[in-house]
């Protein structure tokens, strides 16, 4: 595991809402606790294994908390919006698509005014795909989660301006 792998992990670990998550691989152990009840940074422990050769995964741990510092605020920003807006929220945890298919356009994209029973995504969770449906009318806003990224249950996906 790399110090990019180990950096997306934690970005992805912030963005999920998920206190905690124990990583263990055959060379690598790591800890990453993001502190969302104390409101402070996410906290990364990283622990080599002995009797193994990756010696630049040791230096990676200073550097991973460094870059993880700025994302914590950027979620803030967004928190004051959502005031306003309706959040639709991801109902399993799986594997976020905004297509069909590869080779299909998108289901919604910013701005798309959608009604009650669109399909605005599908979620792959244990191999089945299972496709989101907008409960609110309204107009998209704003999509929180890339294509091809893992969700969690109740992550906000879209943010909907219901007016």
């Amino acid at each position: 595991m790399d110090l990019k792998e180990i950096q997306n992990l934690i970005k992805f670990v912030a963005k999920s809402g998920a206190s905690e998550v124990k990583l263990e691989m055959d060379d690598v152990k790591i800890t990453i606790r993001t502190g969302a009840d104390d409101e402070k940074a996410p906290t990364t422990f990283l622990q080599q294994m002995p009797a193994m050769q990756m010696a630049p995964a040791a230096p990676a741990a200073p550097a991973a908390p460094v870059a993880e510092v700025a994302a914590p605020a950027a979620p803030a920003a967004p928190a004051e919006d959502n005031s306003k807006y309706i959040t639709i929220k991801s109902p399993i945890i799986g594997t976020f698509y905004r297509k069909p298919a590869p080779d299909k356009p998108m289901f919604v994209e910013v701005g798309k005014t959608i009604g009650e029973g669109d399909v605005l995504c599908v979620i792959e969770a244990m191999k089945l795909f299972n496709e989101i449906e907008s409960e609110v009318s309204g107009t998209i806003v704003k999509i929180l989660v890339d294509d091809s990224s893992p969700v969690e249950f109740d992550q906000p996906l879209f943010l909907v301006d219901p007016s």
